[in-house]
């Protein structure tokens, strides 16, 4: 199975029929990996097919295969790209990549001044993000808006997340900024993500034993990653 095998396009009001399914196998992902998302309805995720707000794939036999959407924080200053699912019969096909490089451009076209960001703990997703122009960054420069941080209330992680004083978490945080011309720093990263993917596992050992430090901050585990990304 491959990429050529499936269409990927912007969500339109038709495809509200396939609300159930998403939200179901968006709960599923997230127990399977032990993590919590920001929960949304049917009704929800079907307002974001309607406002064009989402994209989707299909398996050339009509079967749904992807989704992800939009939001916007801090009046539309901040956009995150959310709910990205791909049914597990899809995986491994490069179909993530290519709904997120989807959503991204639309991102870009919808909010060309806003600055797209996200959360993760995944190397696939840090992977696809580093390819987009995306660079990991302290949670100060993320959005304040304190609805997007109630979405982390799900999630198995949201005591260190208030311990740490939203300062830090088990995530890492990336941003894409439009106002940086270059983004030679999330090449540079991509690269050596696809160099030396197994030191990405050992940054993660050692920031879950960081993160639970009182003192320890996510300058400092970020220069951490740097250390071993470079060495």
């Amino acid at each position: 199975m491959n990429i050529d095998e499936f269409i990927v396009q912007v969500a339109i009001a038709e495809h509200r029929v396939f609300a159930d399914e998403i939200v179901i196998e968006m709960a599923e992902s997230a127990k399977a990996r032990g993590t919590g998302i920001a929960k949304r309805s049917p009704e929800y995720i079907s307002g974001k097919m309607e406002e064009g707000k989402a994209v989707i794939a299909f398996h050339k036999d009509g079967t749904w295969a992807g989704f992800c959407y939009i939001e916007t924080w801090s009046h539309g200053q901040f956009v995150a790209n959310s709910g990205l699912i791909v049914s597990p019969k899809y995986r491994k096909a490069g179909l993530a990549h290519a709904i997120k490089e989807s959503i991204f451009q639309l991102s870009r076209i919808l909010y060309p001044k806003a600055k797209i960001f996200g959360l993760t703990t995944g190397l696939a997703v840090m992977k696809i993000n580093s390819d987009l122009g995306y660079e990991p960054v302290t949670y100060s420069e993320l959005t304040q808006d304190e609805d997007f941080w109630k979405g982390c209330q799900s999630c198995v992680n949201f005591e260190i997340l208030k311990m740490k004083d939203r300062k830090n978490c088990m995530c890492t945080a990336m941003l894409y900024d439009p106002a940086e011309k270059k983004h030679e720093a999330a090449k540079v990263f991509a690269e050596e993500l696809q160099k030396k993917p197994g030191l990405y596992e050992r940054f993660m050992q050692i920031k879950q034993r960081l993160v639970l430090k009182p003192k320890s901050g996510m300058k400092s585990i970020l220069l951490l990653f740097t250390v071993l990304f470079k060495s």
